[in-house]
């Protein structure tokens, strides 16, 4: 569920999956892996959300 918003939110927002991994400070493919499984680390939502 958590990629799903993600996906969303990046969307709405008018990012780059590239743009965003930078912005939260995660590589392209750590972004992308979370996007596609929906296994992700605390620290690494916490990063995505700021960065949204």
């Amino acid at each position: 569920m958590t990629n799903l918003k993600i996906k969303e939110y990046k969307n709405d927002k008018g990012l780059t999956v590239q743009q965003l991994a930078d912005k939260a400070g995660i590589s392209k493919r750590t972004l992308e892996d979370i996007m596609r499984r929906d296994d992700v680390l605390m620290s690494n939502i916490i990063k995505i959300a700021n960065a949204l």
